[in-house]
């Protein structure tokens, strides 16, 4: 079985358009030629579509499972479903890596397994399957995908950087401040360092993937310390 016909059958879903699913696994950097890059190569208008199928399909699920919730509490719910991480992680699970059309450079940079890279194309699936059999069938597979990450979450996700505002704002010390202090890692695994400091208070620095987990990494870092007394 190739890694395509594996692709289908892990998404449950046979397209009818083969075409929509070459184009849903083709990286951008199969468009470039030098510096220049052709247009119409590459997932990123499948991506595009899919952002918002997924983003509608993880909603409309939220709302329906979480009924009695707040506004606040399904937003925090959504911004983790549809995270960069999670999708890439959904992607992963699936092989969407090993069925992807990469440049020689984009291979060997590890375009395979970045995450960023494998969340753009899990989207790009789901816009291709829109685009082949409709919303409804679109629905049915990002929601069944979906579905096992909505049970292992009973409550709303804890959100770092929100708890440490609510907590400064309620001592007049003003918002926390953010600074990326360092970027290392390869272009498909970059590590970011962030610092977070409070007035009165020592700053934390931690790491993450991207910008926001590592702002999020040290907001809970700092929260830990200055909520059990210590500054």
């Amino acid at each position: 079985m190739s890694a395509r016909e594996a692709l289908e059958q892990a998404l449950g879903h046979r397209f009818a358009d083969p075409d929509l699913l070459t184009a849903a696994l083709a990286h951008s950097s199969l468009g470039r030629k030098g510096d220049i890059k052709r247009s119409g190569v590459g997932f990123e208008r499948l991506e595009f579509l899919g952002d918002r199928v997924v983003g509608l399909v993880a909603a409309d699920l939220l709302t329906r499972r979480f009924a009695g919730e707040q506004e606040g509490d399904l937003t925090k719910r959504l911004g983790q479903l549809v995270r960069r991480d999670t999708l890439a992680a959904l992607a992963k699970s699936l092989g969407v890596g090993a069925a992807l059309e990469l440049s020689p450079s984009e291979e060997r940079g590890g375009g395979r397994e970045a995450a960023g890279v494998l969340a753009d194309a899990f989207e790009a699936c789901a816009g291709a399957i829109y685009r082949d059999a409709g919303f409804e069938r679109a629905y049915a597979v990002v929601a069944r995908l979906f579905e096992p990450l909505l049970d292992a979450s009973l409550t709303p996700p804890h959100d770092p950087k929100s708890a440490l505002q609510e907590w400064a704002q309620a001592r007049g010390l003003g918002l926390p401040h953010y600074e990326l202090v360092a970027q290392s890692g390869a272009s498909h695994a970059p590590v970011f360092t962030v610092r977070v400091s409070v007035e009165g208070a020592a700053p934390e620095t931690a790491e993450g993937s991207n910008k926001r987990d590592a702002e999020r990494a040290a907001a809970g870092r700092l929260l830990a310390r200055v909520a059990g007394g210590k500054t």
